[in-house]
């Protein structure tokens, strides 16, 4: 047994007044905890971003996270929101920063502000606005004068926006901790010695604005005295600090994964993120923040990537739409209580360790007022059984118990206590859709456009998108014109067109005409569109239609990855074994930014323009369609089912709710009928489902958006669809179901309905798993289905205690652990 002496904990107590009359909190650290007026805490927070929701959300989604446990939201700062044009400042709506951090403190809950600014995040452009790439002489994120002045200048208008409203918790408010800069270790080396250079003036820069408390950096191994270095990753257990006199913080604990177009939905279970936080706090932890915890929606054009869906769901503890993702929410609710039970023994207790090899490991914390252990088996495959202070316990593979008095098992990560909610999508009561949606139509105006091929801004050459579009829109045209003489070879060769492009979607017109379309796949960066095409003597107009879908928000120089056509743009003429190429690259080209449809609004609500409602197209391109519909009834979530349409964007009420892109399958490979097996280290490849399905079919309406009466839908279709599918439904829980054994309690919830029924009750070794149960080989003497019915149909809630008492003796073997499991109808 190795013993470790505890560290001495020092809190310096200074109390002082505000002119807002505002008590403050002293907020300090050592090498074992936070300590915020001179109590050293143990720390659970979970990231929400306040853009990906709406305010009306807010007070549900902290409410939410406080009953589950936490001590604090931690949310990053969107600079490219909050500044779209240099100085230009905007915080209104889901934009509300201070006004989302004052409903945090309302609940009684701490902030983590990580004002970056650079965010990553799959946030467009990594939350950097684009007017700061095209500003002259700015290279990001390096020891630059312009790039360092314009991120002082954001981050100073952060810090000084909190202090006005005394935030910050030196001025009685809840943040507790900021951060500057993000992840920047991960990249450093791309820039050399102004890389280190740069990590430095940061930590200057953040201290010289004097906010009272901690700054940390996560991923920045070198971080300059006083920043506190901090781990974000699947499992930080490992993670030590490079100062002793810094406690170990986890900014980062991935719950899932993001999801891309042309991606499998990723799956985290409960078991193997509850056993990475279990050993990141048996292993000396002290704050640790999920990623996300709420993750939300990508609504307008935030999402980044490229590629990046609208939905940033994460498999988050509470899912897009606000729902408790149960059995996860519960389970970690369960193993935060057990924490905060041992807050004063894992903070002020001298710890010691066992080795009790094949990966299994014993650490205790024990003081004057008792000790609590920790009991972890890293083996992926074995059960493993040890001998702690005469008594055996029995710990399963990849998972660690928690004792908090050292001698009765209060949690184990392995075994899931809470119920499974089956949540299923129901139709819109308000009408019978979709057959009540009426739709109106107008086509985009391409034509012009393609055969005038005439733009605002010329060049000698082919221009990076984002420099000629400043992030203003998705699409940028690209024309250009070709003189041909009569007898100039290529009208005479078989000829195509051939693009070297890098925007993630090209469509390519000659003389007005569309000769094709391609896009990329997430994670290709390049890709050659090449099509025959038509040509005549004379002019001819060439006209490319670039559409980006999210720029990138992540890497070494990230900003400096192309977009758009960076050419070369050839005209290729074959015949026989001759080849006549004709670069046209370097003509002059004229561009427009976006499409006329964007550009005069007709996705407003209240556009007076005159839209046609007879011969509704369906499977045409560039196509704007308008309904109108009653917002669904209640007040479950509500979506957008879009299926059978292609590609473009949707507004409700004139709110863009993001890119949809239904048509886009997920990949048909890699997915399992088998239950993930929890066990194992994870990756965002492990546990995935969707293969060969939409990647993303329904989209997020907040009710904020919707009004009582007539409410309007508006679509955008670039590639094609049929809009006589599209409707609205709403997110609800249907079924609810749980096992627990002998001595154990089962209590299940409707969230807010009542329990219809019972569809399944079985007590004695029933199968499956997640609300899949059959009926094993033994049972119970009693009619376990009446008395599970009796005592939970009619109710919202209702709670069993497992026993022979009340479900009779059962003729299972003396080794079977007896067990109730239930399924519930909402």
């Amino acid at each position: 047994m190795e013993m470790v002496s505890s560290r001495c904990l020092v809190a310096v107590l200074t109390c002082f007044f505000m002119l807002s009359l505002v008590s403050a909190t002293i907020v300090s650290h050592n090498g074992r905890a936070i300590t915020i007026d001179g109590k050293p805490r143990v720390l659970l927070s979970g990231s929400m971003h306040y853009p990906r929701s709406t305010p009306g959300m807010w007070p549900d989604l902290v409410r939410k996270a406080k009953e589950g446990g936490l001590d604090a939201i931690e949310t990053y700062v969107f600079w490219n929101s909050h500044e779209p044009s240099r100085r230009q400042y905007d915080f209104s709506g889901n934009l509300d920063l201070v006004r989302f951090i004052k409903t945090v403190q309302a609940e009684g809950l701490y902030v983590v502000l990580r004002i970056g600014p650079y965010v990553c995040a799959e946030w467009n452009y990594g939350g950097f606005p684009m007017w700061l790439h095209n500003m002259p002489g700015c290279e990001l994120r390096t020891t630059n004068a312009v790039f360092m002045n314009e991120m002082q200048n954001f981050t100073t208008k952060i810090v000084d926006m909190m202090k006005e409203e005394n935030l910050f918790a030196s001025e009685g408010g809840p943040i507790i901790l900021a951060q500057v800069e993000n992840e920047y270790g991960n990249v450093m080396h791309s820039y050399g010695a102004a890389g280190k250079a740069y990590i430095d003036w940061c930590a200057n820069m953040a201290e010289s604005l004097d906010v009272g408390v901690p700054w940390i950096m996560c991923q920045q191994s070198d971080a300059p005295q006083p920043m506190i270095n901090t781990c974000n990753g699947w499992y930080c257990d490992q993670f030590t600090p490079n100062n002793p006199n810094s406690p170990k913080m986890w900014t980062e604990n991935w719950t899932g994964w993001f999801k891309s177009w042309g991606g499998k939905d990723p799956h985290r279970t409960a078991e193997d993120l509850a056993f990475a936080v279990a050993r990141f706090f048996q292993t000396g932890g002290t704050f640790q923040n999920y990623y996300m915890f709420h993750g939300g929606t990508n609504f307008g054009r935030t999402a980044g990537g490229p590629y990046i869906t609208t939905s940033y769901d994460y498999d988050a503890p509470l899912d897009e739409y606000g729902n408790l993702n149960q059995p996860k929410y519960g389970h970690l609710k369960q193993l935060h209580d057990i924490l905060h039970s041992m807050e004063y023994t894992l903070t002020h207790g001298n710890i010691s360790h066992i080795d009790y090899g094949n990966s299994v490991t014993a650490t205790i914390y024990a003081n004057e007022q008792g000790s609590g252990c920790f009991f972890g088996n890293a083996n992926q495959s074995s059960d493993a059984t040890i001998e702690y202070q005469g008594t055996k316990y029995t710990i399963p593979a990849w998972s660690v118990s928690i004792l908090p008095d050292c001698k009765t098992v209060g949690y184990n990560s392995a075994k899931v206590k809470t119920q499974t909610t089956l949540l299923v999508k129901q139709t819109n009561q308000a009408e019978d859709e979709p057959s009540s949606l009426t739709w109106s139509w107008i086509p985009e105006n391409t034509h012009r456009t393609s055969l005038l091929g005439k733009g605002r801004v010329h060049a000698h050459q082919l221009v990076d998108q984002k420099a000629a579009a400043n992030d203003a829109s998705d699409y940028l045209w690209y024309m250009t014109s070709v003189h041909l003489k009569e007898d100039d070879p290529v009208l005479s060769f078989d000829t195509k067109l051939r693009i070297n492009a890098t925007g993630q979607v090209l469509h390519a017109y000659v003389n007005g005409k569309h000769m094709g379309s391609q896009f990329a796949r997430y994670g290709v960066s390049h890709y050659v569109f090449e099509e025959s095409v038509k040509l005549k003597p004379g002019k001819n107009v060439i006209s490319l239609l670039s559409a980006t879908v999210g720029l990138p928000n992540y890497g070494p120089m990230f900003d400096l990855v192309p977009s758009g056509i960076p050419g070369p743009v050839e005209l290729i003429g074959q015949k026989d074994d001759e080849t006549v190429v004709k670069d046209i690259s370097s003509h002059t080209w004229s561009y427009s930014v976006g499409l006329d449809g964007f550009n005069h609004e007709l996705y407003a609500s209240d556009h007076s323009k005159k839209w046609m409602e007879l011969d509704l197209p369906t499977d045409r391109m560039m196509t704007w369609y308008k309904t109108t519909f009653k917002a669904p009834l209640g007040k479950d979530p509500v979506v957008l089912d879009m299926d059978g349409m292609g590609k473009g964007f949707a507004w409700v009420n004139g709110n863009n709710i993001g890119r949809y892109w239904p048509t886009y399958l997920a990949d048909e490979e890699g997915c399992s009928l088998e239950p993930c097996d929890y066990r194992g280290a994870y990756d965002n490849n492990k546990c995935v489902t969707n293969c060969g399905k939409p990647t993303q079919r329904w989209y997020h309406v907040p009710r904020s958006f919707l009004v009582d009466g007539e409410n309007t839908l508006v679509l955008f279709e670039e590639f094609g669809g049929n809009p006589g599918r599209v409707n609205f439904q709403t997110i609800t829980a249907g079924k609810v179901g749980m096992s627990a054994a002998e001595g154990e309690e089962v209590e299940l919830s409707c969230n807010g309905k009542s329990i219809s029924g019972i569809e399944f009750a079985s007590f004695g070794n029933p199968q499956g798993s997640n609300g899949d149960y059959m009926v094993g080989t033994c049972q119970g003497s009693n009619d376990t289905l009446s008395i599970v019915q009796k005592a939970c149909v009619g109710k919202e809630s209702c709670k069993i205690e497992v026993s022979k008492d009340l479900f009779g003796s059962t003729n299972c073997g003396a080794d079977v652990v007896n067990t109730l499991a239930v399924l519930a109808v909402c």
